[in-house]
């Protein structure tokens, strides 16, 4: 059955994209959930075969994407990316840490996976902007550009451009050479890095996390129990002293110094406790009253007093974070990492609700008491702020930048393709124990495999059910007389979509379709495929553009708008850039 000449499947494909780009917006499910459903619905309902739904699985593209990851671990563990943050010195003035920062985490992100980049520069970032005297949110967001702006640079500078080069190889049976796209994407670094420091006065200015989060009275009360309260010998859930009008027991002072947290249900109350409650003050302090509890008179819950044994940790919500759209209060997450989550900052400021009762969000910045959490191992949901592991300068670091060296000079040369140049990498890494296989089993995050493998099977969708091509005849129909005007509407659309949905689905849904309308305007299909790549990744004006911007988006304190005047700006400026540069490198005809 044909509707408007495309198959019912088509149709299904289209139903399938938008229900994605929806669900992504809103952030009420995790990216490889979304994933799974979409791979099933395609599968189930006949729009993929069998072998064309499960290959996305097995996709070469896949794969290098996960030994990628597993790569710009081992060049942490090495010592890599430390040792070369630290040659950076430091700067003196904003101009001139915007520069340096810019340019040298644009290089490392050309080879190095960015949200690595990006993590270990956010306490880089921390640091010099205590010496210039400027907030970090200065320099956070200039920091998460260059991160996207380097991986424009060559074909494993993102896994957006892996994508395209698969999809190019698929439909042209010609690979795109490892700096396939490096003049136009070193063009709009440079571009970027001027446009950032002449308009550096919409960079805002926000106090962070840590200045909303830096004094525990703020957000805690203490009480204490005398020992005439009739509680006395109660648990804390027969007393009604657990989950409080206005917040909730967070931990218990015993007058030995024991702390008790997180507070089970069935603790007994003894004269002399001190009960330490998170939440709204006002509120709380009325158990004063209808518990006969008092003030206490030293106020124990406080940073430098804490147990040894137990510390106050900040984390940032990442993109597609199983936390996202919970509350702690209906998952057992404080339970199995044995902390209690504090309070909750978003945009910069405290939220002021009972912290367990609060939805979380992506990006929103979280508060926790308790034993030291394993941020390798809760990644996938949380970074941890100062969690990057810093190891020292040794023989294993240039021996990693040497294996690297190698991996780009067999790709450069042909000699091998690029799997199998990023697995000799990896095997090299592990004989040389640069990495151990254990740090590159932890490396490896499933979820954005699982996605990736997703949006392949998206793209393979839209050219099979013949998207692709009836809508590139429609687009070369409409603009027949000039394929530079559908080259400017795809980077155009590309540039405006990636602000909303990943760069992933944009890259499966609008380089296919560009492919074969290059072909119909007898143009270059590389033009069109290099220029998308890089329109692709340049996502500016909103925090959920691409993941770095998610990752800063706590650090720095930002509200939502704080992206859009610059991010606006850089856009236009990347756009126009991006484009001009691809035609002069790759002619259209």
């Amino acid at each position: 059955m044909q509707m408007l000449n495309l198959s019912i499947y088509a149709w299904f494909t289209i139903a399938v994209i938008l229900f994605k780009t929806v669900m992504t917006f809103r952030g009420k499910m995790s990216g490889d959930m979304l994933a799974l459903i979409i791979i099933s619905a395609l599968l189930l309902t006949g729009t993929l075969s069998d072998e064309e739904a499960l290959s996305s699985f097995s996709a070469q593209t896949v794969f290098v994407v996960g030994v990628l990851i597993v790569l710009g671990a081992s060049l942490v563990h090495a010592g890599v990316v430390h040792w070369i943050s630290r040659k950076l010195g430091a700067p003196k003035t904003l101009q001139q840490a915007i520069a340096n920062l810019m340019i040298s985490v644009a290089a490392m992100s050309a080879f190095f996976n960015s949200n690595t980049i990006t993590a270990l520069f956010i306490n880089v970032v921390k640091e010099w902007s205590k010496k210039i005297k400027q907030p970090a949110s200065k320099l956070l967001i200039p920091l998460s550009y260059a991160s996207a702006l380097g991986g424009l640079c060559t074909v494993i500078g993102s896994s957006t451009n892996l994508l395209a080069s698969a999809f190019y190889h698929n439909s042209t049976g010609q690979t795109l050479s490892f700096f396939a796209p490096f003049i136009p994407g070193v063009a709009c670094i440079i571009t970027g890095a001027i446009t950032t420091i002449i308009f550096q006065k919409y960079l805002p200015t926000r106090k962070s996390p840590e200045e909303s989060f830096e004094s525990s009275e703020t957000y805690t009360v203490e009480l204490l129990v005398p020992t005439d309260c009739k509680h006395i010998g109660s648990t804390v859930e027969e007393a009604r002293l657990l989950n409080v009008t206005g917040g909730h027991l967070i931990e218990i002072v015993r007058f030995d110094r024991e702390i008790i947290s997180p507070v089970p249900a069935d603790e007994y109350i003894f004269g002399g406790d001190h009960l330490v409650y998170s939440g709204k003050i006002d509120d709380i302090l009325q158990l004063r009253t209808t518990h006969g509890l008092v003030n206490a008179t030293h106020h124990v819950f406080s940073i430098k007093e804490l147990n040894k044994n137990r510390t106050l940790q900040l984390a940032t919500v990442v993109s597609n974070s199983s936390l996202a759209g919970a509350r702690m209060a209906d998952i057992d997450f404080e339970k199995e990492n044995d902390v209690v989550l504090i309070a909750v900052a978003r945009e910069g400021e405290r939220i002021t609700d009972i912290p367990r009762e609060t939805t979380i969000f992506t990006g929103d910045t979280l508060l926790f008491e308790g034993t030291k959490m394993n941020a390798t191992h809760l990644s996938n949901d949380l970074q941890f702020f100062n969690s990057i592991a810093l190891p020292q300068q040794g023989p294993k670091t240039f021996i990693s930048i040497a294996i690297m060296i190698c991996m780009v000079l067999l790709s450069v040369s042909g000699i091998q393709p690029l799997l199998h140049c990023t697995l000799f990498a990896a095997g090299a890494m592990l004989i040389t124990k640069c990495c151990t296989l254990d740090q590159m089993q932890r490396a490896i995050n499933w979820k954005i495999v699982m996605i990736f493998a997703g949006s392949v099977c998206i793209g393979k969708a839209v050219e099979t059910t013949g998207l692709a091509s009836t809508i590139g005849y429609g687009i070369a129909h409409t603009f027949s007389f000039h394929p530079l005007v559908a080259l400017i509407m795809f980077c155009l659309i590309a540039t405006i979509a990636t602000e909303f949905i990943s760069n992933a689905t944009a890259a499966a849904v609008l380089i296919p379709i560009a492919i074969d309308t290059a072909k119909i305007l007898n143009a270059n299909p590389l033009t069109f495929v290099i220029a998308l790549m890089i329109s692709i990744s340049s996502c500016f004006a909103t925090p959920i553009g691409n993941e770095t911007n998610t990752m800063i988006y706590g650090p720095g304190g930002y509200k939502f708008s704080d992206f859009v005047r610059l991010g606006l700006i850089m856009n236009i400026v990347i756009l126009v850039t991006n484009i001009v540069a691809t035609c002069i490198v790759y002619p259209l005809q």
